[in-house]
């Protein structure tokens, strides 16, 4: 079949739009901001991904608005500050970073109403997740508006570069991070997740 997204994402027999379920698996942003006034806030984005690795730089997509109006949460703040925080979500932490998509109040704290421990970074204010397996501290680069959804709804890419990168120490062995120790979530599609907790090794041709 062929879609054309201008006219109709979701043609017979598709139920839902397909976009998500074959842009996967997807890294999923967890990331960490501060306000200006300090207050903390943690929520996941299923467009998430590294740009680049020399400098190496990684952007998450905010979006949509608040409930309560406005901006996001993650997005506000990291116009206000200018950093935010990578944490890698991994199966065990799986059940946490969902409850941290819930739509709170802007002055809820969502690592602490998702009973994390927050650890402090070295070189951004934010916070990181101190069960996350790896963290990067971000300092922002560029904000990027998209083109609006049809009703109206604001998209946004925020680039960050990366400027501290934290690995727990026990997923890395013989000198690489070996991916079954570190078993990575990922964002499919509709409410779908995977675990990658395998993999193979191809060499490049050249």
């Amino acid at each position: 079949m062929f879609i054309d997204p201008a006219v109709n994402m979701k043609p017979e027999p598709l139920r839902y739009s397909p976009f998500k379920a074959l842009v996967v698996p997807r890294p999923i942003g967890w990331i960490t901001t501060m306000s200006a006034a300090g207050d903390l806030n943690l929520a996941p984005f299923s467009f998430f991904n590294g740009v680049t690795d020399d400098p190496p730089c990684v952007m998450f997509c905010p979006n949509g608005t608040h409930p309560d109006g406005g901006p996001k949460d993650s997005l506000r703040n990291v116009q206000e500050t200018g950093e935010f925080v990578f944490n890698l979500s991994n199966w065990s932490l799986r059940e946490e970073m969902n409850k941290t998509a819930e739509h709170m109040p802007r002055s809820v704290d969502e690592m602490a109403a998702a009973g994390l421990e927050a650890a402090p970074s070295k070189l951004v204010a934010p916070p990181r997740v101190a069960a996350a397996p790896a963290a990067f501290e971000c300092k922002l680069f560029k904000v990027i508006d998209l083109p609006a959804s049809k009703s109206g709804r604001p998209s946004h890419v925020v680039i960050g570069e990366v400027i501290g990168i934290h690995i727990d120490d026990s997923v890395i062995v013989d000198g690489i991070v070996d991916i079954s120790l570190l078993q990575p979530i990922a964002r499919l599609g509709y409410m779908d997740y995977a675990v990658v907790n395998e993999g193979f090794t191809m060499m490049r041709p050249d």
